[in-house]
């Protein structure tokens, strides 16, 4: 097994599967089940959904859709978007999701981190931190829901996060996502040191080596979008997935410290 995690990250919108571009400018790429089954067939370890519409609606997540989506993955399934209440995670930890993620909710609600850790275990939530640059530089907490920018650290909210019971941290960065120019590594490297959980990078992977050089700053996995779904300048629709002598030659010397 690997030490460290390369995770398809597939987001949805209203049943569909999309890609964005800093989180701009939704294109549809193709049949969510659909994709499943080919990560399926290319033996991915992991896999995350994460519907980008529902937060923003104020809609719950669509069980029944989830429910497919588990009985299809051959892998373990993180689920985010619309996930407000301990009712809602129950009812999709009971359809085979195996871990869920929270950023609206974080935000407005972290004592519902600590409930879910409390009857699931830390293991099964992960909280996910948007960040962006900000009108004046530096790098700013980001809502998704709301679309702007916050106040918070960034450090201190994941730390908040962390201590609520959050037991893995998704950090993006806005600005690359979509972009597949190279991921943040000052911000991974940033928030990698200053957290006793794992975190996953996730925003402008590019190449195999893009994600080596996160491993490298300090990421314990690597999730990403359009790196798995488009092909070529032109950015056709291909659903891929390195082989896993590729990952184990990338990845294979890289300490997990």
């Amino acid at each position: 097994m690997l030490k460290h995690r390369i995770i398809p990250c597939l987001l949805l919108s209203n049943g569909g599967l999309v890609k964005t571009l800093k989180f701009k400018e939704p294109k549809y790429v193709g049949d969510p089940i659909n994709a499943i089954r080919i990560f399926n067939e290319k033996e991915v370890d992991e896999l995350m959904v994460l519907d980008i519409g529902a937060s923003k609606a104020d809609r719950e997540p669509d069980f029944e859709l989830i429910e497919q989506f588990a009985g299809e993955c051959f892998m373990p399934l993180c689920y985010g978007g619309g996930i407000r209440t301990f009712l809602h995670a129950r009812r999709l930890f009971s359809s085979g999701v195996e871990k869920i993620c929270l950023q609206s909710s974080a935000l407005e609600n972290p004592a519902l981190i600590t409930r879910i850790a409390e009857y699931y275990g830390s293991q099964a939530v992960v909280v996910s931190a948007d960040v962006k640059k900000g009108w004046f530089g530096g790098k700013k907490l980001y809502a998704s829901r709301t679309g702007k920018t916050l106040d918070i650290p960034v450090r201190d909210f994941l730390t908040r996060c962390v201590e609520a019971g959050a037991g893995e941290v998704l950090l993006n960065a806005v600005d690359r996502d979509g972009t597949m120019e190279g991921m943040d590594l000052d911000l991974i490297r940033e928030t990698a040191g200053k957290l006793p959980v794992p975190l996953i990078a996730v925003g402008g992977a590019g190449s195999l080596a893009d994600m080596k050089t996160a491993v490298e700053a300090g990421a314990s996995a690597v999730a990403a979008g359009a790196f798995f779904v488009f092909h070529g300048p032109h950015r056709a629709v291909l659903i891929t997935y390195p082989k896993y002598n590729e990952l184990e030659d990338l990845l294979g010397g890289l300490s997990t410290e």
